[in-house]
C-alpha cells in the first residue's frame, strides 16, 4: 500500500487500483446513518495478499424501522499494472459474491475496474467502472464512478467522490486521519440521489503482517 497518503476504499464507494503487500493482511471496519427513517449500517471486512491476489470476506448489517438484514461474502482484487508504489498508472480487477445471510442466501455479486493516476505524489485520481448483481433477482445495474485523493501530509488525507450505483448518484467527502502507519480513521460525509439524502460514516483501517 502507499504510504504517502491515503487510498480510497474503506467505507468508500470508489475503489482504488492498489492491493496489500505480499504477507500483509488489513480489516476495515466502519458504522454509517443515511435518510429520515435511518438507515444503518455496520460493515466488518478483513483481506489478506495471497500470492498476486488479494483476497477478503465482507460482512454487513442494516437496520431500518426495526428490520435487520445481514449480507456476506468473498471478493477478490487482483492488480495487473503498475505494481510499484510509486507508478504513474496503475489498474486492477475486483469481483466479489454476495449473499442474503437471513432469507436462504439469495446471492447477488459485484464486478468492477478500479484505475489510479497519481500526477503527483500527493495527487491520486481514481475511476471506477463494473457492474452489480442484485441479490435475489440477479437484475444487473451499471456501477461507475471518480474520486480525488489529496494528501495534506503524512497523516491527514482528504478524499471527494462522485459514483453511480444502482442508478443512483452519491457525492461523498471526507477524509482519513493516520493515528500510526497502520492504523487510520476515516470521516465522511454524503448526499444521495435527487432528493439529496443525507448520510454520514465513521470508520477504522488497521493493517498489519500475518508472516
Amino acid at each position: 500500500m502507499l504510504g504517502t497518503g491515503a487510498q480510497a476504499a474503506g467505507h468508500f464507494d470508489v475503489d482504488d487500483a492498489s492491493t496489500l503487500d505480499p504477507g500483509q493482511c488489513q480489516y476495515e471496519t466502519w458504522w454509517g446513518r443515511t435518510g429520515v427513517e435511518p438507515v444503518t449500517g455496520f460493515h466488518f471486512g478483513p483481506a489478506c495478499r495471497v500470492g498476486p491476489v488479494e483476497l477478503g470476506l465482507n460482512l454487513d448489517r442494516t437496520a431500518v424501522a426495526g428490520v435487520h438484514g445481514v449480507t456476506g461474502g468473498p471478493q477478490l482484487k487482483w492488480n495487473f499494472y503498475g505494481q510499484a508504489p510509486d507508478a504513474p498508472f496503475s489498474a486492477a480487477v475486483s469481483m466479489g459474491a454476495v449473499f442474503d445471510l437471513k432469507h436462504g442466501g439469495r446471492a447477488g455479486g459485484q464486478f468492477v475496474v478500479p484505475l489510479t493516476w497519481r500526477p503527483f505524489d500527493s495527487l491520486q485520481v481514481h475511476a471506477n467502472l463494473g457492474a452489480d448483481w442484485a441479490n435475489g433477482t440477479g437484475a444487473r445495474t451499471a456501477r461507475m464512478g471518480a474520486a480525488l485523493e489529496w494528501a495534506l501530509n503524512d497523516t491527514v488525507s482528504l478524499i471527494a467522490e462522485r459514483n453511480r450505483a444502482s442508478n443512483v448518484w452519491t457525492s461523498r467527502i471526507g477524509g482519513r486521519f493516520s493515528l500510526t502507519p497502520l492504523i487510520s480513521v476515516d470521516l465522511s460525509t454524503s448526499r444521495t440521489g435527487p432528493q439529496g439524502v443525507r448520510g454520514f460514516v465513521v470508520g477504522l483501517n488497521h493493517e498489519f503482517s500475518w508472516k
